[in-house]
C-alpha cells in the first residue's frame, strides 16, 4: 500500500496550452517508483494528443494522384505516384494477383548461412531507393 509520504499535489503549468494542471502526490510516487526525475511539462489531455490518442481536427489533405494504363489488363488507373516508362504500373486487382504470384522474400532467404545476402548489398538497396 501506498502511503505518498513525502509528496504534496502540485499545481503545474502545460507548456503547450498554458493551462494549469495538478501533479498528484500519487503520480509523483509512481514517476519516483519508476526512476523519473522530471516534472510533466505537458497536461494529461495535451500528452494524449501528442501520444495519438485524440485525432487532429485539421483534415489531412488528399494525396496527388496520377493517370496510368495498366501494364497486366491495360484498364486506365490512378496511382499515388508519378508513373516511370521503364517500370509496370498495374491497377489495383492486378496489383494483389501479382503480388500474390511472388515468393515472400523470406521463402528464398537462408538464414543458415550468414553470407548470404539475397544477392543485394547496400548500394542495390539505395539504388532502388532512388528509383521511385
Amino acid at each position: 500500500m501506498m502511503f505518498n509520504e513525502g509528496y504534496r499535489d502540485r499545481v503545474l503549468v502545460c507548456r503547450d496550452c498554458s493551462n494549469e494542471f495538478t501533479f498528484t502526490a500519487g503520480e509523483q510516487e509512481f514517476y519516483a517508483s519508476k526512476g523519473l526525475t522530471n516534472s510533466p511539462s505537458r497536461c494529461p489531455s495535451c500528452r494524449a494528443a501528442r501520444r495519438g490518442g485524440q485525432q487532429s481536427s485539421a483534415p489531412r489533405a488528399p494525396r496527388e494522384q496520377h493517370e496510368a494504363v495498366c501494364a497486366s489488363c491495360g484498364r486506365t488507373t490512378t496511382v499515388p505516384f508519378i508513373p516511370r516508362e521503364d517500370r509496370p504500373v498495374y491497377c489495383s486487382d492486378c496489383f494483389q494477383s501479382q503480388r500474390a504470384s511472388q515468393p515472400r522474400r523470406d521463402d528464398y532467404r537462408s538464414y543458415s548461412d550468414n553470407s548470404y545476402s539475397g544477392g543485394r548489398d547496400r548500394h542495390d538497396r539505395r539504388d532502388r531507393r532512388d528509383r521511385w
